[in-house]
């Protein structure tokens, strides 16, 4: 009974809020998607007792967004998904931790989570954004996090030049009547500043980022303080895309406090990749290489991997690195704390694809895939992380409704094997298939 007067109390809420805004235009846009997934083993291990068993089951999201335009250049904007969540499988626990691409939790994802809500203002000198808006998304999309974040964004647009400035509030300790604290300064916040030129064929341009990370004090006595470069350019020249990107993060990965009597650890973490795809009439080919530098275990004064990974948007395979893998079964785990796990990390990646499109409704796609690891972990006899075949199929059913289907096998690699011969790994396969709806 109590649960129904708060809802009919907040839709009352809601109408009466929103009578003296009737008059304002509303633009609705999202996308729906229900998936189905099949994976052979849940690790890569053998002749163990936590092989780890097959898995298959059914998953979907509704994200929806909604742009109150209140007068010409001033905007409220608010997305949200809902419904996130495999069907049939019991609910998650609540909690408080976060989901990794939202603003709210995963138990709040399978009901219903607002990811987005903030202000958006078009002014003479500039556009100005306040509130939870987009967040880890910069460049191509190599590298990019998404998910959502307090921030004050301001953009000013030149001609074909555009200066991006932001602010964007990680995570605050200060006190507040949810959160007792006895500490100050121990906030994480990142200072964001981009320069973009653009022309009729693609854009360049160069994101600096500051991180300033200070959770860990006063109870560890050190924070993280680093810059984070990322040049990147997109462009097409003729029948060829191009994609490139470098991301190079410095500065200090543990700077302790002065009284704590610990030396600093310093940060080096390298991250790039070339992609091309080039088309000629129904056929195109393709090739990505990319790199994420792993971390030395000899050099314990610096950290050369681990913060930068390829981005868990990034997803060039259907097993070794997929967002919707690594979301909906999780990390593919091997001997010792070998896994392929959310993002491409430690490691090099070369990929060949070959597609054909017959007509303006169907796309096939083949892959071949390897990759192997930068640094080996302490005690690690091999770096081969294995070769993965992919052939995928897209057709669309309508303008806004198309069907994906795919499979993709993986050879693993000896890495997987960690710190003994005597270990044994087994390859893989999945196969996965989607209905989308975007409207």
């Amino acid at each position: 009974m109590k649960k129904s007067c708060l809802i009919l109390l907040a839709l009352g809420l809601f109408a009466v809020f929103s009578m003296p805004c009737f008059a304002a235009d509303i633009k609705i846009s999202g996308s729906y998607y229900a998936g189905g997934i099949y994976l052979n083993k849940t690790t890569l291990k053998q002749d163990t007792a936590t092989d780890g068993p097959a898995t298959a089951f059914y998953y979907q999201r509704l994200r929806v967004r909604t742009d109150y335009i209140v007068s010409p250049g001033l905007s409220v904007i608010m997305r949200f998904d809902a419904l996130e969540r495999a069907w049939g499988v019991t609910r998650s626990t609540p909690g408080t931790t976060l989901a990794t691409d939202s603003a709210g939790t995963i138990a709040e994802n399978e009901n219903i989570a607002i990811d987005w809500a903030y202000i958006d203002y078009k002014s003479p000198i500039g556009i100005f954004a306040f509130g939870f808006m987009n967040y880890g998304s910069t460049g191509t999309i190599f590298g990019n996090n998404t998910t959502s974040q307090g921030r004050i964004k301001y953009s000013y647009t030149i001609g074909p030049a555009t200066i991006n400035a932001a602010l964007s509030k990680v995570k605050d300790r200060s006190l507040t009547t949810v959160t007792p604290s006895t500490s100050a300064d121990s906030d994480n916040d990142v200072y964001h500043l981009e320069g973009v030129y653009n022309w009729k064929a693609g854009r360049a341009g160069l994101n600096i980022n500051y991180y300033r990370s200070a959770e860990n004090r006063p109870a560890l006595a050190y924070k993280s303080t680093y810059y984070l470069f990322t040049p990147y350019a997109i462009a097409k020249i003729g029948p060829v895309a191009l994609q490139a990107e470098l991301n190079y993060a410095t500065g200090k990965f543990q700077e302790y406090d002065s009284n704590s009597g610990s030396s600093d650890v310093k940060l080096e973490n390298i991250t790039g990749w070339i992609d091309a795809t080039a088309a000629f009439g129904p056929v195109y080919v393709g090739g990505t290489f990319a790199y994420v530098s792993g971390d030395d275990p000899n050099t314990t004064d610096k950290k050369e991997g681990g913060t930068l990974t390829g981005g868990r948007d990034w997803s060039p395979t259907l097993i070794i690195y997929n967002e919707d893998r690594s979301k909906w079964v999780g990390a593919i785990t091997g001997n010792g704390t070998s896994s392929f796990g959310t993002a491409m990390e430690n490691g090099f990646l070369y990929q060949l694809r070959v597609g054909v499109k017959p007509n303006s409704k169907l796309d096939i796609m083949t892959s071949i895939t390897y990759a192997n690891a930068d640094k080996k972990p302490a005690g690690y006899l091999y770096d081969k992380y294995g070769y993965e075949l992919d052939l995928t199929a897209n057709y669309k059913i309508t303008n806004n409704l198309s069907y994906m289907i795919g499979g993709g096998y993986l050879w693993t690699g000896d890495y997987f094997k960690a710190t003994s011969d005597a270990n044994k790994v087994s390859n893989n396969y999945l196969v996965v298939n989607k209905l989308i709806l975007t409207f």
